[in-house]
């Protein structure tokens, strides 16, 4: 029987990635070198995280409001996370305002609205500052 001669190592790509969990965009980093190609998530906390109902709650918040908003017209996160938090207090909204954008990001993701900025479409992974929220 022949020698086993070892396989040269393949160098993995280091694109972007997109975690399953958030929709953010995670770069490659020193760190992840040995698990690359294995990756998923962007971090620990979204490797552990199972949506809800309150996520389930702010996906409906935000396409009813849109379904009431003129063809066209443009919503902010905010008022998805006002809808379903209450607006008796900033705390009771105010929390809700990753997971609405986390919300508008998985609803982009099945098409059913986009993201823009500047009156621009942008990509909902990587969009930072204000954004707003429109019908497909």
């Amino acid at each position: 029987m022949p020698d086993k001669k070892r396989k040269p190592e393949r160098e993995t790509p280091h694109k972007d990635k997109i975690c399953k969990t958030c929709g953010r965009v995670f770069a490659w980093r020193k760190e992840f070198e040995r698990d690359w190609d294995v990756m998923k998530y962007c971090s620990d906390s979204c490797r552990g995280y199972r949506p809800g109902e309150a996520d389930a709650a702010l996906e409906a918040a935000i396409l009813e409001l849109l379904a009431e908003r003129n063809v066209g017209e443009t919503i902010c996160p905010s008022e998805a996370a006002k809808l379903v938090g209450g607006t008796e207090t900033r705390r009771g909204w105010e929390g809700l305002m990753v997971p609405a954008r986390a919300a508008a990001r998985r609803l982009v993701k099945v098409g059913k609205i986009v993201v823009t900025q500047d009156g621009k479409v942008v990509d909902a992974s990587t969009a930072k500052g204000a954004i707003r929220l429109r019908l497909r």
